[in-house]
């Protein structure tokens, strides 16, 4: 016994050894793989660095199915290619190798979903690590993030709906899901920008936003409301059963060659929630710098003022008066692969290629995010909106220091952007060198040329009209003959369903900050009157005066020009 003891125990320690040696060699071997994994990403980004393409390392990132879904699997494993990211405007592609075949894939992409697509190379560890998801998908959904609306829905509206007046009649008799398309159709056919669901006392009543002003289409029947407003929320994802509080939401309309993004605001009232739906064409990438409407001399100051390479340019106006538009247009003029464009928008309504744009959140401002902007060595800047003085001062040190910044600011008109400063406490000595043209502005609605007729205005019209044109300063560069003044009108026709009007121009008031100006503000003590006065000898004519000149050539009415500026 004492033999066999002393051999079991001579074996024991050799036992256990051997099992440590085992665990030692299976971490060994584990830490191998991991450098040698390390490696290979290591590898794979210097690769994309010489390349010119961006890298990123997919083990571990959240792909959405949204995402993921874009590529068939059949696809994803033919060209090793993953989508990791959607965000309806951006998408993002993985690949291990950056063929021919892939550049076609993102040319398509890029023309069916209406969005920027970009491609990082990416290692094989990480493209099998995220192909698994394949495995984890439902096979019989299908993740789009939208609703579609069928081209028989819209050709159905071609032939029963004349104008959308007749919506009313239809969807008594449709479904609620059909009911929330057709809204949504007539919207689009409409060239409608917003829909207002809003509750009354006894129905809830459907308008569009139309060229800006508010038309009646259709009403609801009070007892339809709580489903019809459950399908908005349920499309926009938001909570049906909260109807106390505010809810913002979104979601997509997929039409056969273009993709509309939809905003969606809820918000409690005293007959139930008012739903507003904005409509957001992926299409459309707004008007050029010459669509504006400017022209004279109005179109020659701000065509040399924005090629400044340092300063600021504000836009003024009320909310929907077309300022971000306009900013816009200048933008897609002074965009060049020479030049660095940086924008912080409250939201970003559109794409603009080959500009980088960022929005606002509640940790992310624009004083935080011009902060940041800064830093990314810019040479154009453009801030969504100035309205506190810690922006404003920002804004005019980068004026100051080698940049073009491009922003907004509320006040009524051009002339106020300088008060509207000095209240919110900007400094007169910084502002007066920073600030080189101020910009006011409206959108009026063009009278359709389909059913345009000259008109005769009222006595009290008539006299307004000629006391502006006699203001004009003598050195602007216009001349009427006051014995000869014409002006149109839209009597209504099927091309702009019956309303007379069909688009929308702008009208501008453009006063450059010269010299005068300058030192007049220098000594903190200058008014709008002062302003005014000193632009009047420059030859700067109002935003009425530009309206009433517009007029006089067809493009819109008098009604129109005194409905929007004084």
């Amino acid at each position: 016994m004492s033999d066999l003891g002393s051999s079991l125990e001579d074996l024991l320690p050799d036992s256990e050894s051997s099992q440590k040696d085992s665990s030692a060699q299976s971490k060994l071997k584990q830490k191998m793989q991991e450098i040698n994994l390390l490696e290979k990403e290591q590898e794979i980004e210097t690769q994309a660095q010489v390349a010119g393409l961006p890298y990123i390392n997919l083990v571990g990132f959240p792909i959405s199915p949204d995402a993921f879904v874009l590529i068939k699997q059949e696809i994803s494993k033919k060209l090793g290619i993953i989508c990791f990211l959607n965000t309806g405007k951006d998408i993002r592609l993985g690949t291990t190798s950056y063929t021919d075949e892939i550049k076609k894939l993102e040319k398509e992409m890029a023309e069916k979903y209406f969005a920027e697509v970009s491609t990082y190379l990416i290692s094989q560890n990480s493209f099998e690590q995220s192909y698994k998801l394949y495995d984890t998908l439902p096979k019989a959904r299908k993740f789009r993030g939208g609703v579609d609306i069928k081209e028989e829905d819209l050709n159905r509206l071609e032939n029963e709906i004349k104008n959308f007046h007749q919506l009313d009649e239809i969807i008594k008799k449709v479904t609620i899901t059909e009911m929330v398309t057709l809204i949504i159709a007539a919207a689009i056919k409409s060239r409608a920008s917003d829909i207002h669901i809003e509750g009354e006392e006894n129905a809830i009543k459907v308008r569009y936003r139309i060229d800006g002003v508010l038309n009646d289409v259709a009403s609801i029947d009070k007892a339809n409301w709580p489903r019809v407003i459950s399908r908005i929320k349920q499309l926009s994802k938001l909570k049906i059963n909260i109807n106390d509080r505010p809810q913002d939401g979104r979601f997509s309309i997929h039409l056969k060659d273009d993709r509309i993004d939809v905003r969606v605001s809820c918000l409690p009232t005293a007959f139930g929630e008012s739903v507003v739906m904005r409509l957001l064409r992926a299409s459309f990438d707004g008007l050029s710098f010459e669509e504006l409407g400017l022209r004279g001399q109005a179109m020659e100051i701000l065509a040399k003022e924005i090629t400044r390479p340092n300063g600021m340019i504000v836009t003024t106006g009320p909310t929907g008066s077309g300022k971000t538009t306009s900013l816009y247009a200048i933008l897609r003029r002074l965009n060049n692969p020479e030049i660095k464009i940086i924008t912080i928008e409250d939201p970003i309504e559109y794409q603009l290629k080959g500009i980088n744009q960022s929005q606002v959140s509640e940790q992310y401002t624009f004083s935080k995010g011009l902060r940041s902007i800064i830093r990314q060595d810019p040479d154009i800047v453009m801030v969504g909106e100035i309205r506190d003085l810690e922006t404003a001062e920002i804004a005019i040190q980068a004026a100051l220091t080698g940049h073009l910044v491009l922003s907004t600011i509320h006040t009524n008109d051009a002339f106020g952007a300088i008060p509207r400063f000095m209240s919110m406490g900007s400094k007169p000595f910084l502002l007066a060198p920073a600030l080189n043209v101020s910009i006011g502005q409206r959108l009026v609605r063009k009278i359709c040329e389909s059913c345009k007729k000259e008109i005769q205005l009222e006595t009290t019209e008539m006299e307004k009209v000629k006391k502006l044109l006699e203001s004009l300063p003598p050195n602007c560069g216009y001349k009427t003959d006051m014995n000869n003044l014409k002006f149109y009108m839209g009597e209504g026709c099927q091309s702009c369903q019956n309303i007379g009007y069909l688009g929308r121009i702008g009208i501008f008031e453009i006063m450059p900050i010269n010299d005068k100006m300058k030192q007049l503000m220098t000594t903190g003590n200058i008014s709008e009157y002062d302003i005014k006065k000193l632009a009047f000898e420059d030859g700067i004519i109002t935003m009425a005066q530009d309206g009433i000149l517009k007029a006089l050539d067809g493009l819109t009415s008098i009604k129109e020009i005194f409905r929007v500026a004084e």
